[in-house]
């Protein structure tokens, strides 16, 4: 991949505006539904990436620059508690804060330490070109995880067209398994 540092700094600069409009623009009820029981709502969502924002990432960066070991982050032991009521609002702008400290670090890195090296506690060794690919994916993931959470009653309303949201459909594939 070349260009990696932009490509992966393009993903990762979208995500707090997407939060930010999403967070002032969604009813709040909305925002805390999970879409299945036991799933995720947006909200938790938007508090996971904050929490590994802070909690994996930018330690992951300065691991990298240091030489240091990478420790395996549990969301579940050090993130926030999933029943922690929090405000998204608040969450969007504490995560915008956070993540432009993060793009700070990101654009100070330069090609060549994308081969630095670190020995992840989970994975063995680990290069700062995957940390980057996985932090990239990471954020899309969780923001499509969200977005899925928050189609669901629409979804359930759509009457004969619910069967053309079959992939998306929190409510009919909980009740397949």
């Amino acid at each position: 991949m070349d260009d990696l540092i932009a490509r992966v700094r393009e993903v990762l600069s979208t995500t707090p505006d997407r939060w930010r409009k999403l967070t002032d623009s969604v009813e709040p009820g909305l925002l805390v539904r999970p879409p299945a029981p036991g799933e995720w709502s947006a909200s938790q969502c938007l508090q996971h990436i904050l929490d590994t924002e802070i909690g994996a990432f930018s330690v992951r960066i300065d691991a990298f620059l240091a030489g240091g070991d990478l420790e395996s982050f549990d969301p579940d032991a050090e993130g926030s508690r999933p029943d922690q009521a929090v405000d998204p609002k608040d969450a969007a702008a504490r995560f915008a804060v956070v993540r432009a400290s993060n793009l700070e670090k990101l654009d100070r890195l330069a090609d060549a330490d994308l081969e630095r090296t670190a020995h992840h506690a989970e994975y063995g060794q680990v290069t700062l070109r995957e940390m980057l690919n996985e932090w990239a994916a990471h954020d899309l993931m969780h923001t499509v995880q969200a977005e899925r959470a928050l189609m669901q009653p629409f979804i359930a309303c759509s009457g004969k067209w619910r069967s053309t949201f079959a992939d998306h459909d929190a409510e009919r594939q909980s009740s397949a398994r």
